[in-house]
């Protein structure tokens, strides 16, 4: 009976912790809802890849996966990565002829198309979870705040895990930040956090998006899943397409190889850089996170002229060595003469449409 009433009083405080903590986000209002009942991807409650996509594909039993867990990989972490103090004056410099990028680790990327300043996926806390004693982020010579981030016209949201759309950097974000796009159900979770409705745009697949004279976006598909709390897949993901004067670029964010690529390279490429997600995957996750190899097959599939990996460099989610997706990237890249960049994590780089 003790055993029995611990083991209650445990899940009363953690259920508790999960509904009542504003870092797991919110609930959609009816409104919310009535737009996700008339997506073609929402069905019973939650939202389905078109491509069967099942989670799990490896042949590892529960209780290996276990023991490699908690033995991690060889080289999961450096001790400190070397990074570039990031120049907030020579970003917003203006620039008539070519994008202005900084990668600031992961997927978040800052890019200048001109007349906008666009922000993917902000996460600058210490961990990529609601408890900030796990993954816990990589050690950087040169960190990066909210507090040095310029005016931002666009934050681009893929989804909703925590290491793409983090509490405690979307409330310290939030005042320098004019609109956030979101896929299908995101805007639940950032409602609850104190950002204006009016601030907000919900996008489903394929979704344009004429956000100024000079800059379109699009809401293109991605093979993933979503949740923060128990329940899993109630709000979409999504990667997006970035069309200005100077050119196009692709975010891709976090995805399995598939059709997808192809389909959105065929209507919207080709583009003048990707950003593709290449780290922390694993061949039990095979459906939802794709190999470099696949990566670089799907900058190809995508049209691309140059390639970047994201979804790296920062946070050690997967049982690879932290270095093995930058290695095999380039391995694959020049086995199939893909342009691959290799950006310094805070360093300004340029992109110049071809």
């Amino acid at each position: 009976m003790i055993i029995l009433s611990i083991v209650i009083i445990l899940a009363i405080l953690v259920y508790s912790f999960v509904t009542f903590h504003p870092v797991f986000g919110g609930k959609p209002n009816e409104a919310s809802l009535k737009r996700m009942k008339q997506s073609p991807l929402y069905e019973g409650g939650k939202f389905k890849n078109p491509e069967p996509t099942s989670m799990m594909t490896g042949d590892n039993s529960m209780f290996s996966s276990l023991v490699e867990w908690i033995k991690g990989p060889e080289n999961g972490k450096p001790e400190k990565l070397t990074t570039k103090a990031f120049d907030k004056n020579a970003f917003v410099s203006k620039n008539d002829s070519t994008f202005k990028m900084t990668w600031l680790g992961h997927s978040s990327v800052l890019i200048n198309t001109g007349s906008q300043i666009i922000l993917t996926d902000p996460v600058f806390s210490k961990y990529a979870s609601p408890l900030p004693f796990t993954n816990k982020s990589f050690v950087y010579s040169n960190e990066y705040t909210a507090a040095d981030m310029p005016a931002i016209d666009v934050v681009l949201i893929s989804h909703d895990h925590y290491d793409h759309l983090d509490y405690k950097t979307i409330k310290e974000l939030d005042p320098k930040v004019k609109y956030y796009y979101v896929p299908l159900g995101v805007e639940a979770h950032l409602m609850r956090w104190g950002v204006r409705s009016d601030k907000i745009v919900v996008a489903d697949w394929w979704n344009e998006f004429a956000v100024a004279d000079d800059l379109k976006l699009v809401a293109t598909p991605a093979r993933h899943f979503s949740g923060r709390g128990f329940t899993r897949n109630t709000t979409l993901w999504c990667s997006w397409v970035i069309q200005s004067p100077m050119g196009s670029l692709y975010f891709g964010a976090d995805s399995g190889y598939g059709s997808h690529f192809k389909e959105i390279g065929e209507k919207y490429g080709p583009f003048d850089l990707t950003m593709i997600e290449c780290g922390q995957y694993n061949a039990n996750w095979a459906n939802i996170h794709a190999m470099p190899e696949e990566s670089v097959q799907a900058h190809k599939d995508l049209k691309g002229e140059q390639m970047m990996t994201i979804h790296w460099g920062k946070f050690q989610l997967a049982l690879h060595s932290w270095t093995d997706p930058i290695e095999r990237a380039r391995v694959a890249a020049h086995k199939e003469g893909v342009d691959l960049m290799e950006p310094m994590i805070g360093d300004i780089f340029q992109i110049q449409s071809k």
